[in-house]
């Protein structure tokens, strides 16, 4: 095995050769705590650099029939993620499997549509795509790799630094084994990252919004296509509550509800037909001929919470650091949860080349180099929550939202929106908030500006 075993009763490796037979190097047998987007991600590439990869995932095989389901809400795959997966040579692999998203369009409670396009041109776009069919991939793609082995419904119990260990809970009880180093990967509400913190000056900090989620499906028409624009991300925007929509291939669309947990009009009071059909009447009046079978799923899609996290250390020496989820949840609204993961993955093997004799160095620059952007990312996903649910039908942030557009095609070097910046280009999420804030002060100047020169006129043209 790649990992020494501390117990006779542990089960055989899933599909690989042990790290005896491969010659697996001192300081090149790592664990992977979680299997999900971002685990498998780097499973597949450290196998490509040479390392013995061990994936520990509590949940069965997810390409199983009948495996458990996680998250399934839609994602939207940018610029971040496309390098990330062009780094690991799967970027036109998975291209095919998504819908280009041209922009939002808005649905006004009179049923009236307003598209607003992402970016300048045909190139700043955003990609639908699946979250299932993407483990998939990953996961098939990882295991075809020989020095790969992914180990399921392997939960982990505790982890000992000192003898550097980890405790597994599996179906064939329990297992102990010693990797030389340790990714945690396990997401939001990591069981690694407790256990790596223990004993440390660590701080943590979760928060949970107000609101969560249901996600319903919005069928393609008789003939496939698709009852409203395919090459779009829709947005019902409503100050109590929010509908977003993400297409699929076959013409149906993913649609995510968003709604308090409590009070009026909210998940606690919506749990009977009447109280189903009466809230979309309510708020979502043209949507609601569009789904047949509301009520049905309704009753049977749970509801999901929405949380953020921020934490720091990211790492215990050179022996364990944290990635994805694990090191920085956030809310889905700016869509780059699996892109800023995905680019967690390309600055860890960036900074494990970089230093490739000393793992405790290349860990602390991965830290160092992200946990300041990603702390960020969770402000700048808060704000974009405020700005679906209340300003995209606001005139004066629609001509702001123009004004930006206008200048890049005019200054395309010198001004870029905070959205292009985000979700179009692998910009430091600091970077760009600093960039945004410096170019809302030019334009608040020439805004000042233009207003004295105005009431100057105005004040020369009375006197006269």
């Amino acid at each position: 095995m790649s990992l020494a075993e501390t117990s006779a009763a542990a089960p055989a490796a899933h599909n690989a050769p042990t790290a005896a037979a491969v010659g697996g190097g001192a300081g090149r047998n790592v664990a992977i705590v979680g299997g999900g987007l971002a685990g498998s991600l780097l499973a597949l590439a450290l196998s490509e650099r040479g390392y013995e990869v061990d994936v520990y995932e509590r949940r069965s095989d997810p390409r199983a029939e009948g495996a458990e389901g996680g998250r399934s809400i839609n994602l939207g795959l940018s610029k971040r993620g496309i390098q990330a997966l062009t780094e690991v040579g799967l970027i036109e692999m998975i291209m095919p499997l998504t819908v280009v998203m041209r922009g939002r369009v808005i649905h006004a409670m009179d049923g009236t549509t307003r598209f607003q396009p992402y970016g300048k041109n045909r190139g700043e776009v955003l990609y639908s795509i699946d979250r299932s069919e993407l483990i998939r991939i990953l996961l098939d793609r990882a295991e075809k790799q020989p020095h790969v082995r992914l180990h399921f419904e392997h939960k982990l119990q505790s982890v000992d630094k000192d003898a550097r260990t980890l405790e597994l809970e599996t179906p064939d009880g329990a297992r102990t084994v010693r990797p030389d180093w340790v990714i945690c990967a396990d997401g939001a509400f990591s069981r690694a990252r407790p256990e790596m913190h223990r004993g440390l000056r660590a701080d943590y900090h979760q928060e949970y919004l107000e609101w969560g989620y249901k996600e319903l499906s919005l069928a393609a028409g008789p003939n496939g296509e698709s009852v409203i624009d395919l090459t779009a991300l829709h947005v019902w925007p409503r100050a109590h509550c929010l509908f977003v929509s993400h297409p699929n291939r076959d013409g149906s669309h993913t649609l995510t509800l968003f709604l308090p947990h409590e009070g009026e009009d909210s998940f606690a009071t919506t749990q009977t037909p009447e109280g189903v059909r009466a809230l979309f009447k309510k708020y979502f009046p043209d949507l609601q001929p569009m789904l047949p079978s509301l009520v049905e799923q309704w009753m049977a899609r749970p509801t999901g919470a929405l949380l953020t996290t921020k934490t720091a250390p990211w790492r215990f020496e050179n022996w364990m650091v944290l990635v994805g989820d694990s090191a920085h949840a956030v809310y889905p609204f700016y869509g780059q949860g699996m892109n800023s993961a995905f680019e967690d993955c390309s600055a860890l093997l960036s900074s494990l080349k970089l230093h490739p004799n000393d793992r405790s160095a290349a860990l602390t620059a991965y830290e160092n180099a992200r946990r300041p952007h990603t702390d960020v990312l969770m402000e700048l996903s808060k704000a974009n929550f405020i700005e679906l649910r209340q300003k995209v039908n606001s005139p004066l942030f629609l001509l702001r939202k123009r004004l930006d557009v206008l200048l890049n095609r005019l200054m395309p070097k010198w001004w870029l929106p905070i959205y292009t910046m985000v979700s179009h280009t692998t910009m430091p999420y600091g970077d760009a908030l600093l960039r945004a804030r410096k170019q809302n002060r030019i334009l608040g100047g020439v805004a000042a500006g233009l207003a004295l020169a105005v009431g100057a006129g105005a004040w020369w043209a009375l006197r006269g």
